[in-house]
């Protein structure tokens, strides 16, 4: 009978083996915690280095071939629930250290359970090389690193392709957005546009139905799906779409919901609209 386990540990051994030379090649020459920059035009530029932490996000992250890691600092405990037993086996430096000197690199509220990694960032795709996903998100100007990454892990869950994010007022990459998203960081693709309205006047060439969540959308969410490629445009809580958003969508739709209170959170309505258009795809 196969050892499942053994086999796990052999197919990490040669993912590792495989990204081995790239990864010694962007070994760590820059102190760890560097942050991002302002680019030309005041756009917002991609950190050089970001800081990840926790078990799911770092365990997705060494699974992730297109993740480049620098280099580990973990605890004993972490390195065994990591199922890493062999640190010499990675293809980076790992250093063996005591919690504290963890939390000395963090927010004192970060939940790192005794392990960080310092890695490059992933590259953002252009909508170009989105491929044949009939399920997208797109984002109009969420901030909020923990709900962008709560939206990313019910995208992962639900099947969705891609998550669209505007370069400007939306969080870069970062160890709140991959905690908060546990694992989905590495598992969806992120498109970043400079202009959203053009964005989705792009999917609508495409043959997206590109629907806008409004809680006082004159349709109901259910009552707008058609074809087989729906993209899901939700605004920040509160100020909600954008007017331009509003008038580049194909269709404006509420969440029609029974209970006295008549709106959500961002990223619960993110999971439930998902949820809902990946049961009409299906069927």
């Amino acid at each position: 009978m196969t050892d499942d386990k053994s086999d796990d540990r052999r197919e990490r051994d040669s993912l590792y083996a495989k990204r081995r030379r790239a990864y010694r090649d962007a070994k760590a020459t820059q102190v760890i915690g560097a942050s991002g920059k302002q680019g030309a035009k005041g756009r917002p530029q991609m950190p050089d280095q970001v800081l990840l932490y926790g078990l799911h996000t770092v365990r997705a992250a060494l699974d992730n071939p297109d993740r480049a890691i620098l280099r580990m600092l973990a605890t004993r405990n972490a390195l065994s629930r990591l199922d890493i037993t062999d640190q010499q086996s990675l293809p980076f430096p790992v250093e063996l250290v005591a919690p504290k000197a963890i939390d000395k690199l963090l927010s004192t509220d970060a939940i790192h359970q005794g392990v960080l990694i310092e890695a490059k960032p992933l590259s953002p795709l252009p909508i170009s090389q989105l491929a044949d996903s009939p399920l997208l998100l797109v984002l109009d100007q969420i901030t909020d690193p923990h709900n962008v990454g709560a939206i990313m892990r019910s995208a992962v869950a639900l099947g969705a392709g891609a998550i669209i994010t505007t370069m400007r007022h939306s969080p870069q990459e970062s160890g709140v957005l991959a905690k908060s998203a546990s694992g989905a960081l590495e598992l969806i693709s992120h498109i970043q546009v400079v202009n959203l309205a053009e964005a989705i006047e792009e999917l609508n060439e495409l043959g997206f139905v590109t629907i806008g969540l409004d809680s006082e959308g004159s349709e109901q969410l259910e009552d707008t799906f058609s074809g087989r490629r729906i993209a899901l445009v939700l605004g920040a809580e509160g100020k909600g779409l954008r007017q331009k958003t509003r008038q580049t969508v194909k269709a404006l739709a509420r969440l029609e919901l029974p209970g006295a209170i008549k709106s959500l959170n961002v990223s619960n309505a993110a999971a439930i609209s998902l949820y809902t258009a990946r049961k009409f795809l299906d069927t």
